[in-house]
């Protein structure tokens, strides 16, 4: 193996910050990250793992780096590769085990592997109808939950009558216990009928070869010697035995997790392995990452507050983020008198965020409930403004991005050395697609953002890589496989759950009401605290811009008798009735964020004293709005990162390219406490 020099390797720790090295730095037995939202978790274990390579204490061929989708496992790969480390393999639970599966299979069972059924719908009906229970489309989706949950929670047929009743479910779809039971049983039967297989069963079959074969856990310890583990706080008993299994009796493990985002108990996740992996492993090092890098202080300020609030139902283990970003606006609170009224007031202010600069596919409403995306969709398609609905198609499965790969591989065999972004745009220029948007709604709207999502693919490959056309067309093979699709120009409508480990300049939080969030269906002080941490996973996927609301009535003219949530009693103003979009209310609400930055010492008040002081002189002497010269908010920022030079003004938000030849001598004269400049447009 090839050592990169220590120097190079020390290289990768400069860019990091003192908690992030320190997790970049530990390379030897276990190590437990407890990490924030937005804190730089992802960045921090792949520069370990980069680092590890780098200075030689691991191979790259010999670490497995585990996630819970295929697109976070597809990000770390790909970051890995930009970091110039090859080999390491990033996967889900799910692929890692099927590849195992399949290459032990023929030696370990015989013959080949059954099939794996893609859906368990059909299955379900069948047992249900063979038990003469009858069921709908959404009781098999709720018996197949049920199902599942057994599965991951390495709970039998037989045992699971005990087990459900201890962990407080009451059955699923209307049967009681003892009828899911026998379900399970049949189940089971109907699949080994079909000679197939599912998705839960590739994890239990892996653990049971590894658990039987000697020989085979071997081989697989031997190929693996270093684990990383992110999102450990989802996993399950059933993931949980398979490390174990792969791990054997070595401790080459290192966790990364939040319990504070802890959202699918449901399925069978327990953050238990994550608050005991220090009694597990006594000689554990435990890093938190507590620096928030995402979201504005406005933003951190309000997670932080709603986790606070839980009082003794918060762990031990929960980190309290730092903002590290300047001030932003103040988060918003609106009451409508209606669930529709809320879906147009909401198309309203993002067509502002549009006009603005805010790209649409920085911008998010999210909801509690799928059956809420329908008057989002429908204001948004009466505003003209662009949407996708997460959880549709698949990216790749689109007729019209499959037709754009052939296309492409077409182009790949004649020799063209352009850049593949102009070689991708005379390609699918025959495809629909045009340097602007069709004014068109609909599926022409939609061709459109698919095709121009692979120009954008093909424009970031070329700067960060300088690609070729072979290697775009590589990456989407990748992509494609681990279902880790380019982003679509649009509004995206998603539920909470569909949210984490997502994040866009401005998130509309919709409906957070009692009875929604949380929802009617949680009952006991565990599932209360799971939909609080949803709220907290909600506020936390913005940057910038966050806006809460809710309709005090379902359908216009209904009764007015929903309330803000209850985990927002202390946060929300008022009583829940001053919001009703009122700019004064806005005016209100962003007064005190401004105090509280200022308050919080995140600001240097004298420097901004002097810049206020400034721009009311500029206001008088050019007529004109003080908020039009800088806004308060930018005032904020500067006093907070009080830049040394134009280049360090430049990248705060709220300075343009024309305000910096305006104004930028002038405010580093008065972050510096200097006298202003003579012919500067600060009116001196």
């Amino acid at each position: 193996m090839v050592t990169v020099p220590v120097t190079d390797a020390r290289m990768l720790l400069d860019a990091l910050d003192d908690d992030q090295r320190a997790v970049a730095s530990s390379l030897t037995g276990p190590l437990c990250v407890l990490a924030g939202a937005g804190t730089g978790k992802t960045r921090a274990i792949t520069y370990r793992i980069a680092h590890g390579v780098q200075a030689g204490a691991f191979e790259a061929s010999r670490v497995l780096a585990v996630t819970f989708t295929a697109r976070a496992a597809g990000e770390m790969r790909s970051r890995l590769r930009d970091l110039g480390v090859g080999g390491v393999q990033a996967r889900t639970f799910h692929a890692a085990a099927l590849r195992q599966l399949s290459y032990f299979w023929p030696d370990a069972v015989g013959g080949s592997l059954p099939r794996i059924a893609e859906y368990k719908a059909p299955l379900v009906g069948e047992a249900s109808g063979r038990l003469g229970l009858g069921a709908d489309r959404l009781a098999i989706r709720d018996l197949a939950s049920e199902i599942e949950w057994a599965k991951v929670s390495l709970v039998t047929a037989d045992d699971y009558v005990r087990a459900a009743s201890a962990a407080g479910r009451p059955g699923a779809a209307g049967h009681d216990l003892t009828t899911v039971a026998r379900l399970l049983t049949m189940y089971e039967e109907c699949k080994t009928e079909r000679g197939v297989i599912d998705f839960e069963d590739v994890l239990l079959l892996t653990v049971g070869i590894l658990a039987e074969r000697d020989d085979v856990a071997r081989a697989v310890r031997a190929q693996y010697r270093h684990f990383v583990v992110d999102e450990y706080q989802d996993v399950s008993p059933l993931q949980q035995r398979l490390l174990e299994l792969w791990l054997g009796e070595r401790r080459e493990l290192c966790v990364v997790g939040d319990v504070s985002q802890t959202i699918y108990s449901f399925t069978g996740a327990s953050p238990r392995y994550l608050t005991d992996f220090p009694r597990r492993y006594p000689e554990a090092d435990v890093v938190r990452l507590v620096r928030d890098y995402r979201s504005t202080p406005q933003v951190v300020r309000l997670a932080n507050d709603v986790l606070a609030r839980a009082g003794r139902a918060r762990s031990s283990a929960a980190v309290e983020l730092v903002a590290q970003r300047p001030s932003g606006p103040a988060p918003t609170f609106d009451a409508y008198d209606d669930d529709a009224a809320e879906a147009q007031a909401i198309a309203r202010r993002i067509a502002a965020l549009v006009a603005g600069g805010v790209r649409t596919s920085e911008i998010a409403i999210l909801y509690r409930t799928n059956a809420q995306a329908e008057a989002f969709e429908q204001a948004l398609a009466q505003a003209g403004i662009g949407y996708l609905v997460r959880g549709g198609e698949r990216f790749f499965a689109r007729r019209e991005v499959r037709e754009a790969v052939v296309l492409l591989r077409g182009a790949a065999r004649a020799a063209d050395e352009r850049p593949v972004g102009e070689i991708v745009r005379d390609v699918l220029g025959g495809a629909g697609w045009s340097a602007q948007a069709p004014t068109a709604r609909g599926a022409v709207r939609e061709r459109w953002e698919s095709l121009d999502a692979l120009v954008q693919l093909a424009d970031d490959l070329h700067e960060r890589r300088d690609a070729d056309l072979p290697a775009l067309l590589a990456e989407l093979d990748e992509r494609a496989a681990a279902q880790h699709a380019p982003t679509v120009e649009g509004v995206t409508l998603a539920s909470l759950h569909a949210a984490k480990g997502l994040e866009w300049d401005a998130v509309f939080l919709a409906g957070v009401s009692d009875g929604l969030l949380p929802i009617s269906l949680a009952e006991g002080d565990e599932a209360i605290a799971e939909e609080r941490r949803l709220l907290y996973v909600g506020v936390t996927r913005a940057r910038e811009h966050l806006a809460l609301s809710f309709g005090r009535a379902r359908t216009p003219g209904g009764r007015a008798t929903r309330k803000p949530s209850r985990f927002l009693d202390g946060i929300w103003p008022g009583d829940g009735t001053a919001g009703q979009g009122s700019e004064r209310s806005r005016r209100k609400a962003r007064a005190q964020a401004l105090a509280a930055a200022l308050d919080d010492g995140e600001a240097d008040p004298e420097v901004f004293e002097r810049l206020r002081a400034w721009r009311a002189d500029v206001a008088r002497e050019t007529s004109k709005p003080a908020y039009t010269i800088l806004h308060d908010t930018t005032l904020v920022a500067i006093a907070t990162a009080k830049p040394r030079d134009l280049r360090q003004l430049a990248v705060l938000r709220g300075i343009g390219a024309a305000k910096l030849e305006a104004y930028g001598s002038a405010v580093l004269a008065l972050v510096r406490g200097e006298p202003l400049p003579v012919d500067s447009s600060g009116g001196r």
